[in-house]
């Protein structure tokens, strides 16, 4: 990719940077994405849940090996469009950094503990990360930069471009009021709401990774028998589901015929019986899912915008209907058949359990917070901006750890 793809002002970081550090032979682009490989908020992924915890099956996927999965659509698929692949690349790796332990019930958990402080949210959590809490860069008044991205690379990795409440019907938002000088500088005078089509090259990307990726790991960890996807008994709170969590503006024939669209492709195992056979099988289906639901909307958002590089907001990301509706199908299976058993329901309220006194005890304990918190604890000014920080040290740990910690404090 030329540096003249895109603008100076696209390439231009948070906080200017000494130039003996610069190395001329590297592109702007590609040394934020070997920022984000190199960061730690990236590692911890690794022990994060993505559907079901990262410890219960050899099989099932992390936060970060999805991350890693979704950098690889996202890269194939804004290179076809003309994008900077290490801008997509970049966004997709850093799209998850703002998860707390334990998934979206993690999230949930948190965001209820500050709901008098501005709440709390995944991707203003990963904002936040980038240009405040990850180690790399300061500003001359000493304040943390964070990872110091370029302008680009920052708005590529905003789903929702908006501060909490600016969007109505819209629970989820991209910054809290802490970052809003930074979320500015990002945004450059653009409209709350308008996304880059990289952002959007990054978020389908993220939708087309996890509803094949759990459906998947469903069937592989043995959580799923797949006949039960042709049990008419059963698929209709599936579809229920799809339409009613993933998918609100679609019909339920819209839904159905989607389902039916996806069995009739052939590629969805009739059964599975952990044979390397049915392992490339399933393998298969993943493949040819994925390539089907990329290559839909490159082809739609071509008709829209014609040929040549799409890039910033040159363009929008243009999904089909049809396509939408057997991607929510297939996060309704995840949902019905993994996410919403009993078991796992009876798990989440432990979870939040766990969340609840971890914050308290770090509250009550700051001397227990890792030592960077301890720092922004002795300079909070108020009790909502140390709860803030509670709240960074909390959502920052894996699961792992915040099992650990709770055991050693006598939480569970």
């Amino acid at each position: 990719m030329s540096r003249r793809d895109y603008s100076a002002a696209d390439r231009e970081r948070w906080v200017a940077e000494d130039p003996a550090v610069k190395r001329s032979d590297r592109d702007d682009f590609a040394r934020d994405r070997g920022r984000l490989i190199h960061s730690a908020s990236l590692r911890r992924l690794a022990a994060k849940t993505q559907v079901v915890s990262p410890d219960s099956d050899d099989f099932v996927r992390n936060r970060l090996t999805h991350s890693l999965e979704v950098a690889q659509i996202g890269r194939e698929f804004g290179a076809a469009l003309g994008c900077s692949a290490d801008v997509v690349d970049t966004a997709a790796l850093a799209h998850d950094l703002g998860h707390p332990p334990f998934g979206h019930n993690g999230e949930s958990a948190l965001d209820e503990i500050a709901t008098d402080i501005g709440g709390f949210e995944g991707n203003a959590q990963t904002l936040r990360i980038l240009t405040r809490l990850e180690a790399k860069r300061f500003h001359p008044d000493g304040r943390s930069a964070g990872l110091n991205l370029t302008r680009a690379s920052l708005d590529a990795a905003t789903k929702y471009p908006w501060p909490r409440g600016a969007v109505v019907g819209r629970a989820k938002f991209g910054v809290y009021e802490d970052d809003r000088e930074a979320f500015a500088w990002m945004r450059s005078g653009r409209p709350d709401g308008e996304r880059c089509i990289e952002a959007d090259v990054m978020d389908w990307s993220d939708d087309v990774a996890y509803s094949v990726h759990d459906v998947e790991d469903a069937i592989a960890s043995r959580r799923l028998d797949p006949r039960r996807l042709r049990d008419r008994a059963e698929i209709g709170a599936v579809l229920a589901v799809a339409q009613g969590a993933y998918a609100a503006d679609l019909t339920a024939g819209d839904v159905g015929a989607a389902l039916e669209r996806l069995l009739a492709l052939g590629v969805v195992p009739a059964a599975y019986d952990g044979t390397r056979r049915d392992l490339a099988a399933l393998k298969d289906m993943t493949s040819r899912l994925i390539g089907r639901f990329v290559v839909a909307s490159e082809v739609a958002t071509r008709e829209a915008f014609g040929a040549g590089p799409l890039r910033r907001y040159a363009a929008t990301l243009v999904v089909p209907d049809a396509t939408r509706a057997e991607c929510a199908v297939l996060k309704a299976v995840a949902a019905h058949f993994v996410m919403n058993v009993d078991e796992r329901l009876a798990q989440m309220v432990t979870q939040r359990e766990v969340i609840a006194g971890l914050v308290a005890q770090f509250s009550a304990h700051p001397e227990r917070l890792d030592v960077e918190e301890q720092v922004d604890f002795a300079a909070a000014d108020s009790d909502a901006a140390r709860l803030r920080v509670v709240i960074d040290q909390v959502a920052s740990l894996s699961d792992l750890r915040a099992w650990s910690v709770a055991r050693a404090w006598g939480l569970t």
